[in-house]
């Protein structure tokens, strides 16, 4: 078997970047190997003889580099490269091909891979990790990207191209590599196998590097990245991020690693890896809910390196907070064992807030058995706790918010508070089934604990006295409405996806089958302070200009409802992908869901007159729903790196979704809802930049709303409709200049309601709640030097209004104006270890409304700084 050794001296940096270089420099003997044609039998004893062949060269290659560096460290890199044959040499990297590499040692298969593709791939990994990596392969149609990401896929290496005929294989290390933005073109979710650019829907995938690079420090600020959300305020009982998706709320549509998270809280971002926004039909996946989207978290995982990551912040505005990212292999312990542990720590105010404080702990070890070999498992645990004074804002006067300094505070600084306590515990399994198949499951048990006690400020007659617009503000005084109780939640699920890859009839297909179930409760207990007899709240008011957060609490307790649910759920699904020709491709799929709720609830009724001495009454409630959902898509692909789409989709929502059932809804028939989309994709620029565009139609049939009067019921709004347009440019325009920026269009509207009382409005033809006609993104960043980064952005939202079915005491319909706010960042790395970042927001210090409810609205943030030091080992 002959073949040919070439050796020279070259000089190589550690963490070198194409446009300036660090030291110091490493002598290296650089060694390539040119296989003759007939190595390329592929019969069993000349596959052994290249395995032999190529770790014999590879301790040739590390003995010749250490000799050449004078060094003897046992992790000396090696560049080695072994070259294809010349077909194909001047195909885009973006172009479709089918691959058909079957599982086996990673060497292996990306020989194959070079072969095919016409690439001399060059490793740059410690000699002692190489015989052990086993890949996956890869089989279907994808791009050279896309098909090294499949390949590489579960064993902690990383590639880069280098030119348009090199690609760089390498593990990842904190000393040595730049972590730069780049564009996902896939999801962790066992339901969308596809790769982005052949996904019949939108989809934003938000980095933690974009986060680190906007200074984020909450899951709530990260999905101002994407495009059609718009934030809500907490109503009610049901505190932490309230969303609209497209003009539709999704409190109940956030996932963590594709599993529904479904209790009230604030999430943090610092276990993420990234969050996918998804919008549009979404119902075959993920199930109930999902009327204009989910988002799903993407927690991080053990990986097969070592390194530490310490971030700590300051801000003008009170804020406090530490991150730690630590990463061990565990070789002795198991094949692929891993350990990795996230901690965080948050001590915050709100700039130009009064009172307002957000505290935070969380803590997230995960360990990982397998990892690079065909079986893997993942044992992972959230723990999150949260003691805040909430901020419910300011409130409506005559459907506009108060004219009062922006800085109020309605609460009591001793008596407001939001306390939570988060535990989800997940195991998770893979098994490679051959090359064509997938096996998953997923476990998980949740338990979310929150008590509560908040004032919602509110002027109105009943309770602030007779006013009119005349009324001078000196003598209005608000109601601090108490919104108080506690509540235990709980979840038992399980997963299991079963995804196959390969041909059905001649056709290429990647199918997902799929089943989910288990069981969700939910146990709240509320508290009331107003008087049941009289209706007047017996906590303090307060004057409207000059409110006294540090005011004495008291009133009195009358015991309101305690409520104990059960929901189980149960589905099944189908998903299918077929590729007919490199231009056609057809997705369908199909979900059937059982759900099964029941309420046992005790509600204290009270006497109209007289002394209000209440008495129990128990009632109980069953909702049983049976309930299938549907999708089909059509991609056409002129270009292999553009595609053309139109997808359909439905979805349901029981009124039982939100674990609460009354007399008023326990037999109401699910919403349902429709969604049309119609979009393109481009991946431009050798596949780093993404531009896509959409139209979208979703329409919502048999809608609830939030009855201002009274947060916690829901009122009937009969039929609801949205119609956008938006478009997204992601990715890198340069290699210095990053870019995120979207806009998007809604026109929303009621379509027919059920409301008839008089003191209602007309309904039909109003946009729907906290819906803006407008919003707009930037954020984009720039390497002015090889240490010094620039950026900034800002954001847009158009009018949006508190309610579009009911009119607020005081006979006026609540809107807030649209507004501008920006922000700017700077970043220096005084070597490869150490960094300092500031970021500023709201730069202009603008006053706007940021969330919206019914019952009150809270001002955003003033102008703050974030001052941050970032360490990597």
């Amino acid at each position: 078997m002959p073949f040919t050794i070439r050796c020279s001296r070259r000089s190589f940096q550690f963490g070198q970047r194409r446009s300036v270089p660090e030291k110091p420099e490493i002598l290296w003997l650089f060694c390539e190997v040119t296989l003759s044609s007939r190595q390329k039998d592929h019969s069993k004893k000349s596959l052994n003889k290249q395995k032999r062949g190529k770790r014999a060269w590879l301790a040739m290659g590390t003995i010749a580099a250490y000799a050449a560096a004078g060094t003897a460290g046992k992790t000396a890199q090696l560049h080695a490269q072994v070259r294809g044959t010349d077909a194909g040499k001047g195909e885009a990297r973006l172009a479709v091909r089918r691959f058909e590499i079957p599982a086996g040692p990673l060497d292996e298969v990306l020989g194959k891979f070079a072969r095919e593709c016409g690439l001399t791939v060059v490793y740059s990994i410690p000699v002692d990790t190489v015989p052990g990596f086993h890949s996956r392969g890869v089989s279907g149609l994808y791009s050279q990207q896309q098909a090294l990401k499949q390949i590489l896929a579960r064993t902690g290496l990383d590639f880069a191209f280098q030119g348009t005929a090199t690609v760089s294989i390498g593990i990842r290390n904190a000393q040595s590599v730049e972590v730069r933005g780049s564009i996902s073109d896939s999801l962790a979710l066992a339901k969308l196998p596809t790769p982005l650019l052949d996904t019949p829907q939108s989809v934003t995938t938000i980095s933690q590097h974009l986060l680190a690079s906007e200074g984020v420090l909450t899951f709530h600020d990260a999905l101002r990245n994407s495009p059609g959300i718009s934030l809500a305020a907490g109503e009610g009982a049901l505190q932490g991020d309230n969303l609209t998706i497209r003009g539709f709320p999704i409190e109940d549509d956030i996932f963590l690693d594709g599993i529904r998270d479904f209790g009230s809280y604030y999430r943090d971002p610092f276990d993420l890896a990234q969050i996918d926004v998804l919008e549009g039909p979404a119902g075959v996946e993920f199930g109930r809910g999902s009327t204009g989207g989910v988002i799903n978290q993407e927690s991080k995982a053990p990986e097969l390196r070592p390194f530490m990551v310490l971030d700590g912040n300051l801000g003008t505005d009170r804020t406090r907070r530490f991150t730690a990212d630590i990463n061990q292999p565990l070789p002795h312990v198991a094949q692929g064992a891993a350990f990795r542990l996230d901690a965080m720590i948050t001590d915050a105010g709100v700039a130009q807030r009064d009172v307002t404080v957000n505290r935070r702990f969380g803590v997230a070890p995960s360990f990982a058995i397998g990892l690079n070999t065909p079986t893997r498992f993942v044992f992972s645990d959230l723990h999150m706790q949260e003691d805040d004074i909430p901020d419910y804002g300011i409130p409506w006067y005559f459907g506009h918010p108060a004219p009062v300094a922006r800085h109020n505070y309605y609460g009591f600084a001793s008596h407001s508070f939001l306390r939570t306590n988060v535990d989800i515990g997940t195991i998770r399994a893979e098994h490679d089934m051959g090359t064509h198949a997938l096996l998953q499951n997923a476990i998980r048990y949740a338990h979310y604990e929150r008590k509560w006690q908040i004032s919602e400020p509110q002027v109105n007659n009943a309770s602030s006295g007779a006013i009119t617009p005349q009324t001078p503000l000196s003598e209005v005084m608000v109601n601090r409405n108490q919104l108080a109780g506690h509540s235990d939640e709980a979840q038992l699920w399980d997963q299991a996806n079963l995804t196959y890859t390969g041909k059905l009839l001649g056709v290429e297909q990647t199918a997902v089958l799929g089943a989910e179930g288990g069981k969700e409760s939910s146990d709240p207990t509320r508290i009331r302070f107003v008087d049941p007899v009289t209706g007047i709240n017996t906590v303090p008011l307060t004057p409207l200009l000059h409110p006294d957060p540090y005011q004495p609490f008291s009133g009195t307790v009358f015991p309101n409802t305690s409520v104990h649910t059960n929901a189980y759920s149960a589905a099944g699904y189908l998903l299918d992908t077929f590729d007919f020709t490199p231009h056609w491709q057809l997705s369908g799929g199909i979900r059937i869901d059982h759900f099964d709720a029941n309420e046992k609830s005790v509600t204290w009724v009270y006497p109209t007159t007289g002394a209000p001495s209440g008495k129990p009454q128990s009632s109980g409630f069953e909702q049983d729903i049976n309930k299938g959902s549907w999708r089909a898509a059509l991609v056409y692909k002129p270009k292999a790196n553009g595609t053309i789409y139109f997808d359909y989709g439905t979805s349901f929502d029981p009124s039982a979704e939100q674990l609460s059932l009354s007399a008023a809804n326990s037999a109401t028939p699910p919403e349902t809802n429709e969604s049309f989309e119609l979009g393109t994709k481009w991946n431009v620029n050798h596949g780093l930049l993404t531009l896509r565009t959409a139209l979208f139609r979703t329409k919502r049939d048999n809608v609830m709303e939030p009855d201002p009067n009274d947060s916690p019921v829901d009122v009937l709004a009969g039929n609801q409709r949205v119609d956008g347009a938006e478009g997204v440019v992601q990715g890198h325009l340069t290699d210095r200049w990053e870019l995120l920026s979207s806009y998007t269009f809604m026109h929303s509207e009621v379509l027919d309601s059920a409301v008839t009382r008089a003191d209602y409005p007309a309904a039909v033809g109003m946009p729907l709640q906290n819906v803006p006609q407008n919003l707009f993104h930037l954020w984009t960043e720039y390497h002015l030097t090889h240490r010094l980064e620039l950026g900034g952005g800002g954001d847009f939202v158009g009018k949006r209004d508190a309610n579009s079915t009911t009119l607020k005491s005081l006979a006026s319909l609540e809107s807030a104006p649209g507004y501008w706010t920006f922000s700017a960042m700077g970043k220096y790395e005084i070597n490869r270890r150490v960094s300092l970042q500031v970021n500023v927001e709201n730069l202009l210090d603008r006053y706007y409304l940021d969330e919206l409810h019914p019952g009150h609205v809270i001002p955003g943030a003033g102008t703050s700084a974030l001052f941050g030091l970032h360490w990597k080992f």
